[in-house]
């Protein structure tokens, strides 16, 4: 699961580089500019990978408790 998450975090950065819509002045829905319509359905997909890493790939000694009542370190 840990590789899956990260060859996603890896095409999240290279669809990050949104080159092919620089010049792309069309609209979605009438109003909606191609470009920013991009980057909100990059932004859920972003989300859902730091979900996955939250739970799949976070370290489980990071949210045990020290000694001294804090989080370990």
């Amino acid at each position: 699961m840990r590789l899956f998450i990260l060859l996603y975090m890896i095409a999240l950065f290279v669809l990050h580089q949104d080159f092919w819509l620089k010049d792309d002045a069309s609209l979605l829905f009438g109003f909606l500019p191609a470009s920013l319509a991009y980057h909100m359905a990059y932004t859920v997909l972003a989300a859902f990978g730091w979900l996955l890493v939250v739970k799949f790939a976070w370290p489980k000694f990071a949210d045990e408790p020290t000694d001294d009542g804090g989080e370990a370190k």
